[in-house]
């Protein structure tokens, strides 16, 4: 059976005042995979995470959620639409003033009518998720950088997303640290069969966690390959590709 597309961006352009970002591009996302938008520095790959979350209006192009077209729903079906979505910012988002708990139900809260003591247990068990069990009460402060991740993730599953979006889940992370955070990202999708893109640099989490890889070029300002990390480190023709999946080589 031929799996579903969960996301599609068709023939999107981005740009900041006259500078061309993203120039024509075109992908689809399919539900249940892992998929990585990678690129080096300048890129476009948070500009375009940005439009797929609905945070940024196109220049021109359409991002369709589960066939609705967020560049030009209406109000309700636009809200409905990011109901479905959970998204991971790069340096997590947490309010600091707020517990791990009260972070996590910000979400719940804002978008459900349920009572204050479902949605204390929803927090707990998505916490549970995140293997921060015991941390509803601790300031975002006391918690370690890939903890930090973690509640951002836990606040990210709050409404049970379709689909979430990661924001460089890794970055200023240590070696063991981001091992951890990859994990839990393969663990979220093979348990719960949830849709994840992610945007990285991280050579590492690109090989621990992606099914499949898009790469965008700053120069070109689109895509420039696609398809199984692996496979591109190994078979590419593009030299660009060569020399992001092998930076120690020589051209």
């Amino acid at each position: 059976m031929e799996k579903q597309k969960t996301i599609r961006v068709t023939n999107l352009s981005a740009r900041y005042d006259e500078e061309v970002i993203l120039d024509n591009i075109s992908l689809d996302v399919f539900e249940g995979e892992i998929l990585v938008i990678l690129g080096g520095s300048g890129c476009g790959k948070s500009t375009l995470l940005k439009h797929m979350v609905g945070l940024s209006e196109p220049f021109s192009g359409q991002v369709y959620i589960d066939n609705v077209d967020i560049t030009s729903c209406n109000d309700e079906d636009f809200r409905s639409t990011l109901r479905k979505i959970g998204v991971l910012f790069q340096g997590s988002a947490l309010f600091g003033s707020m517990t791990i708990a009260e972070n996590v139900a910000l979400p719940i809260t804002e978008y459900s009518t349920l009572s204050k003591d479902s949605i204390n247990n929803l927090v707990r068990m998505k916490l549970c998720m995140v293997d921060l069990a015991g941390y509803e009460n601790y300031l975002p402060s006391e918690l370690s950088g890939g903890m930090k991740k973690r509640a951002g993730l836990a606040r990210a599953l709050a409404l049970n997303p379709k689909i979430l979006f990661l924001d460089e889940p890794t970055a200023g992370l240590d070696p063991v640290m981001s091992a951890e955070v990859d994990e839990l990202i393969v663990k979220l999708n093979k348990s719960i069969g949830t849709t994840i893109v992610i945007v990285t640099h991280e050579l590492d989490s690109i090989f621990s966690v992606a099914q499949r890889v898009i790469m965008l070029d700053k120069h070109t300002k689109g895509i420039i390959a696609q398809g199984d990390p692996l496979y591109l480190k190994e078979h590419s023709q593009n030299r660009l590709v060569r020399q992001f999946f092998n930076p120690s080589a020589k051209s």
